[in-house]
């Protein structure tokens, strides 16, 4: 491409390895979570919610068991206002939940900020200024200094209003674009504001480290969040918070290696909505640590609700192909991933491990509330024999030979080809049934008696051909036996290595049996019928009449 040059390659490293992070393998507990949907990601809305909305959405956060909640920017709009003092006076807020106001460095704000928090059981006062070279260079022209002024005046002005306003409140300073910031430069300046707060064992302080807009790959925002770990003063009362947007698509990698290398706190919202591309998605943070044995100490265990409820508060969508949330992330349409998945849930119905590790599925979709039927296998002309073989299975009950898999697979396959569309499960059944079952043409079946003689069976069947009923006679050591030879010795008909199966079946209210039946004739093609019927042994008798004039009907199209 094009201007590639004018694009730098220098991303604050910090001036000693951190690496540290880059040992572990796996993150042992969840982080605190805090949940900025109302504040970050409604603000990145076309058409933000309204009070009753954001009364709605905060009372879901609560549900799904967010503990710190950042419900607005008080001073920023009458909306929120409202908002945050509905939630103080009406007594919305759980003891157990701490809500999250902005504000900016300077006093009317902050003022305004702490009006809208009276009376507030728990509340977290973010204080945010911009320290980026950009920043400083571009909007502010301000100096190194005097950006720390602003800093440190603001973090002056929280300890002023806190004492002088009825509520519980806790201190939280970012640094605004701190991935565009010299790391020993945002370290000064985040020291300088715990030197004016003197945090403690009571009163811990969140040190939020924002990757405001993503500039450097993943490891290296892990190594800065390990250097300002591992340099912060009072580093036994801060809690040190990421909150990664998501600019270069790794925002979830960023949170991740975040907390490897520090972090104890993640800033985020459900699916990842916010500014331009969005901050980091909590939703998906969570189920890693969840599909790692590790409880995230969050509930979507209904998931497919949240999404209803966010997509109607939002107007935002939830892609299909979004990690756990979307529509089709555990559904197969490829034939060997079909087959795959069918085998890997009959093995874990048979050895009933302790550890779920079915291919292609991370988390067993029940676990947050997505159903196995209709939502891991789908048909198409992608599809294969083992995914359409476990829809007719495990919808409709119908447990064919592996041998007939193959065939019934190409048949389906071929009408979705043809009509260019995905078949619903009732749509393959109908295909099936078609195609299979009962099939009366060139011979239909009417009724047979079978008689014991001398240790065999003699069956005499009767039949319609070509509206002309008969009856024919054959002898066989077992019922199904003795019409098959009648089929043979009085129709001229030539097969040999019958296939069998039969089991019940549940259809509606009515319990039948189905049989399976595959005959090969002199050419070596194997031909395939099933039969139903209230009988066993009619069904398999309706079920060699399909795969019979089956072959039959394929021999005369040779002609």
């Amino acid at each position: 491409m094009k201007n590639v040059d004018k694009y730098t390659r220098g991303y604050f490293l910090p001036p000693e390895p951190s690496l540290n992070w880059a040992k572990k393998d796996y993150i042992s507990e969840a982080p605190i979570w805090c949940s900025v949907d109302l504040r970050d990601g409604n603000q990145a809305l076309v058409v933000p919610m309204n009070l009753e909305e954001k009364l709605e959405y905060f009372k879901m956060l609560v549900e799904i068991g967010f503990k710190e909640i950042e419900v607005g920017f008080p001073a920023a709009s009458e909306t929120e206002y409202r908002f945050l003092r509905t939630l103080i006076e009406q007594d919305l807020i759980p003891d157990d939940v701490t809500i999250q106001v902005l504000t900016q460095s300077r006093e009317h704000i902050i003022r305004k900020t702490f009006e809208a928090l009276r009376g507030a059981k728990r509340a977290i006062v973010h204080l945010y200024n911009s320290t980026s070279v950009a920043q400083r260079e571009q909007v502010f022209r301000k100096s190194k200094q005097e950006i720390i002024e602003i800093a440190v005046t603001g973090a002056k002005l929280l300890k002023k209003f806190a004492a002088e306003t009825e509520g519980n409140f806790q201190f939280q300073y970012s640094p605004e674009s701190f991935t565009g910031t010299e790391i020993e430069y945002a370290l000064e300046i985040c020291n300088e504001v715990l030197d004016v707060w003197q945090p403690s064992a009571d009163n811990p302080v969140i040190i939020n480290l924002p990757a405001t807009v993503q500039m450097s790959m993943p490891h290296v925002y892990a190594s800065q969040i390990e250097y300002m770990s591992n340099h912060l003063n009072y580093r036994e009362h801060v809690i040190l918070s990421v909150h990664p947007h998501n600019d270069r698509g790794t925002g979830v990698a960023d949170a991740e290696l975040g907390i490897l290398a520090g972090g104890q706190r993640v800033e985020g919202t459900l699916f990842g909505n916010g500014e331009r591309t969005g901050n980091v998605d909590i939703v998906t943070l969570a189920l890693n640590l969840y599909s790692h044995g590790v409880d995230p100490k969050l509930n979507f265990e209904n998931l497919p609700e949240i999404i209803k409820v966010y997509e109607r508060l939002t107007k935002m969508r939830v892609g299909e192909r979004h990690p756990y949330a979307g529509e089709l992330v555990f559904t197969a349409f490829s034939g060997s991933h079909q087959d795959a998945i069918a085998k890997g849930m009959a093995w874990r119905e048979e050895k009933k491990p302790k550890y779920w590790n079915v291919p292609y599925l991370p988390i067993d979709p029940k676990d947050i509330g997505r159903e196995y039927e209709g939502d891991i296998i789908r048909i198409n002309s992608q599809s294969g024999k083992g995914g359409i073989g476990y829809i007719l299975q495990q919808r409709f009950g119908l447990e064919m030979p592996a041998e007939m898999r193959e065939h019934v697979g190409y048949r389906v396959k071929d009408v979705s080809d043809k009509l260019e569309k995905e078949l619903q499960p009732e749509e393959i059944l109908e295909i099936f049934r078609e195609t299979y079952v009962n099939i009366e043409k060139p011979f239909a079946f009417e009724r047979c008696l079978f008689t014991k003689k001398n240790g065999d069976y003699e069956a005499a069947v009767t039949l319609t051909i070509g509206g002309e009923t008969k009856e024919i006679i054959g002898i066989g050591n077992g019922r199904l036996d003795a019409v098959n030879d009648a089929l043979q010795k009085e129709l001229g008909l030539s097969y040999n290595n019958m296939i069998y199966k039969q089991h019940a079946l549940e259809i509606g209210s009515k319990a039948q049996a189905i049989s399976y039946i595959g005959i090969t004739d002199d050419q070596g093609t194997v031909f395939w019928g099933a039969g139903v019927d209230p009988d066993i042994m009619t069904s398999s008798v309706r079920a060699l009449f399909s795969a019979v004039n089956h072959m039959k009907q394929a021999h005369s199209e040779r002609l």
